[in-house]
């Protein structure tokens, strides 16, 4: 009996120490809970600093409905455009925002974000103009006006047109231009100017190469009140916004004032480097028919040259380089082009091939990787090759595009038809690949369609 009263009292002791230990244990273990607790405080306050430690400590020790919200911020900064790609990593706005978690879990959250929407938003609604140039002689007036309205279909901010024609031309383009549906012709402005050089003879420089094309060398002494221009050829198609191309000039460093795409992508094929008789730029010289230019740098600059051994501005230059020159260049203006280029390799930007796509790329098989990739951005049909049969991928973009009624539907009036188009061209090398000349322009209709669901979108939200 005494030893049953023993182990009972035993068992109570070791109940109460147990108790007792657990009631300790319980409250040396709620203190790290609460301080995780209240460490995610300090860490949202913390995350509005711009250093990438208040950054970290946000990243670790935010609350889930605080991380959950930023999240669907991340989600609305990706779907601006390409420009969001160009703000800081370390840009604090996205954490300033975390006050704002009611708009963030909207329906139309997207919608409704005008701090995420002003950096795609800013290239559409810009007031600056794009400047676009272009010369046209003879009979080329059917290709000029298919060229500009390539240029008005599928491009976001507003055009000026720089026409440069024949007196005989004049009254034609005015009347084409002005037959267009409203809805478009308000997205451009143009002028048409008589043909004219400012040094030399007149008639020399209008029989070098092709009739009037040597106007594209006088242009920044012309058009003195214009920074930036495009200028193409009249046998030019644009497959995607010019604005895109326009942005090279943004890429241009402290020395470049144009840019231009290389003549050739091999130099075994390239017709500089197996003919010319003259310096050219690079390996293969360049293609003048598609040439982005900083005016006003190009007025500015002194101009390096095998006349003297000091520089000449361009204006100065142009004359003698052709007296100099003109014995020995085949295709005028662009020959010429590529000798100052030659003395001034720093002066010229070079964009890729998809730029300036012309039946070489394809015609002897496919050597534009650039357009492989990411399909044609600019289609040059030199050679004649819209009006004749030898290039009948060509020929179908061509007559689609000038064919296609302004308001229609783009993909049932336009795409449609050019696959069904390209379907007759697979015996040439360059109907082999149709997905080159698709791609873009395909993405490029999407992107229009686009514009106009969002815009209408959010005008009804709105409302």
């Amino acid at each position: 009996m005494k030893l049953y009263c023993k182990v009972v009292a035993l068992a109570l002791c070791l109940a109460l120490l147990l108790l007792l230990y657990l009631f300790v244990g319980s409250d040396a273990d709620e203190p790290p809970l609460k301080a995780a607790a209240r460490g995610s405080r300090p860490a949202r306050a913390s995350s509005s600093s711009s250093g990438p430690g208040g950054d970290f400590a946000a990243g670790r020790f935010r609350s889930v409905p605080a991380a959950e919200e930023r999240e669907e911020e991340e989600e609305a900064a990706a779907a601006a455009a390409a420009a969001q790609a160009q703000v800081s990593k370390r840009e604090p706005r996205l954490h300033r925002k975390t006050g704002r978690r009611g708009a963030a879990r909207g329906k139309f959250a997207n919608v409704r974000r005008p701090k995420d929407q002003k950096h795609s938003a800013a290239p559409l609604s810009s007031p600056q103009w794009m400047h676009l140039a272009v010369v046209a002689c003879g009979d080329r007036l059917e290709e000029t006006l298919v060229m500009l309205k390539s240029a008005v279909l599928f491009s976001y901010r507003k055009l000026k047109f720089h026409i440069f024609a024949e007196d005989s031309l004049k009254p034609e383009f005015e009347k084409k231009l002005q037959e267009w549906p409203p809805s478009y012709t308000k997205k451009f402005e143009y002028n048409v100017y008589p043909i004219a050089f400012s040094v030399g003879n007149a008639q020399e420089w209008k029989k070098l190469f092709k009739p009037c094309a040597a106007q594209r060398l006088f242009l920044p002494t012309i058009l003195k009140d214009v920074d930036s221009l495009l200028y193409v050829d009249t046998d030019v198609l644009f497959l995607r916004p010019i604005d895109d191309i326009w942005g090279f000039l943004r890429a241009f460093n402290s020395t470049q004032l144009a840019a231009m795409a290389p003549e050739h992508e091999i130099p075994k094929i390239g017709w500089y480097s197996r003919f010319a008789r003259h310096p050219y730029y690079g390996v293969t010289g360049v293609n003048s028919g598609v040439m982005l230019m900083n005016l006003t740098r190009i007025r500015n600059a002194q101009f390096k040259n095998s006349m003297i051994p000091t520089g000449l501005t361009w204006e100065e230059m142009l004359y003698p380089l052709y007296q100099k020159y003109k014995n020995y260049i085949t295709w005028g203006d662009q020959d010429l082009l590529n000798i100052i280029f030659y003395f001034n390799p720093e002066c010229l930007y070079l964009f890729p091939c998809q730029w300036n796509y012309r039946p070489d790329h394809c015609m002897y098989g496919s050597n534009c990787k650039g357009a492989e990739e990411e399909g044609v951005s600019i289609l040059h049909g030199n050679r004649g090759v819209y009006h004749d049969d030898k290039q009948p991928t060509f020929k179908a973009l061509y007559e689609v595009i000038r064919d296609f009624p302004f308001e229609d539907n783009l993909f049932q009036s336009m795409y449609y038809p050019l696959q069904s188009k390209f379907l007759d061209t697979v015996h040439t090398l360059c109907g082999r690949i149709p997905q080159v000349f698709l791609k873009q322009i395909e993405r490029t209709m999407k992107k229009v369609y686009e514009s106009r669901v969002i815009v209408n979108v959010g005008a009804n939200f709105r409302l």
